[in-house]
C-alpha cells in the first residue's frame, strides 16, 4: 500500500492541479511476469499479481483508456483494470519496426486527449514508446524487469513530462542489467 501512495503521488505530482482536466496522463508498463515457455505465454501467477497491482493504481489514476498488443501477456495484465472498469482495451499488433509500433500506439494515445491513457507494452516497446510520445529518452527494459512505471503527462500546450517509478513486488535486479543503468 505504502508503494500504491508513492506511485500516486509521483504520478500526480507530475500534474498540476490546473492542468490535470486539460493534460494527457499515459501509464505504460511492461506485462506482467511470464509463464515458462516461449511464442505467446499467458502470464505467471506472480504476474497476475502484478496485474492486480496495476489495476489498483489505474483505478486511483482514474484511466478511461487501455492499449495492449495482440500478445496474451499483455491483455492478460490489463484484464483486471479492464474488467473493473469495463473497458475494452485497443489493440495495437507489435511489429518488427519498433519505431513505427511505437509511433501507431502515439496516434492512439493522441485520440484520448486529455484523458489517462494505460499502455502495456514490451520490454523493447515502453521506451520507443515513451519516446513517441515526446518523454524522456529510456533504455529498454532488461528481461527479468516488470515493476517498471513510466509516466507521461502531456499538458495541452504540448509540454512533456517523465516520471519512472516502481509498482507491485520488486523484481530482481541482474548484473548484467544494473551495469546499464
Amino acid at each position: 500500500m505504502k508503494s500504491l501512495l508513492f506511485i500516486l503521488l509521483a504520478i500526480f505530482a507530475v500534474t498540476p492541479a490546473a492542468a490535470t482536466a486539460q493534460s494527457t496522463v499515459v501509464l505504460l508498463v511492461r506485462h506482467a511476469e511470464r509463464a515458462p515457455g516461449s511464442g505467446d505465454v499467458a502470464i505467471s501467477d506472480q504476474g497476475r499479481d502484478r496485474a492486480l497491482a496495476l489495476a489498483e493504481i489505474g483505478k486511483v489514476a482514474g484511466v478511461s483508456a487501455i492499449i495492449t498488443t495482440q500478445f496474451q501477456r499483455t491483455a492478460q495484465t490489463a484484464a483486471p483494470l479492464a474488467e473493473a472498469l469495463r473497458v475494452t482495451p485497443v489493440v495495437v499488433a507489435t511489429q518488427a519496426d519498433v519505431a513505427k509500433h511505437a509511433a501507431e500506439i502515439a496516434d492512439v494515445v493522441k485520440r484520448h486527449a486529455g484523458k489517462t491513457v494505460l499502455v502495456v507494452g514490451h520490454s523493447n516497446t515502453v521506451a520507443a514508446i515513451v519516446a513517441a510520445l515526446g518523454g524522456a529518452t529510456l533504455r529498454d527494459f532488461c528481461e527479468p524487469e516488470y515493476d517498471n512505471l513510466v509516466t507521461v503527462v502531456i499538458d495541452a500546450g504540448g509540454a512533456v513530462r517523465t516520471v519512472r517509478a516502481k509498482y507491485g513486488a520488486a523484481t530482481p535486479v541482474d548484473p548484467a542489467c544494473a551495469a546499464m543503468r
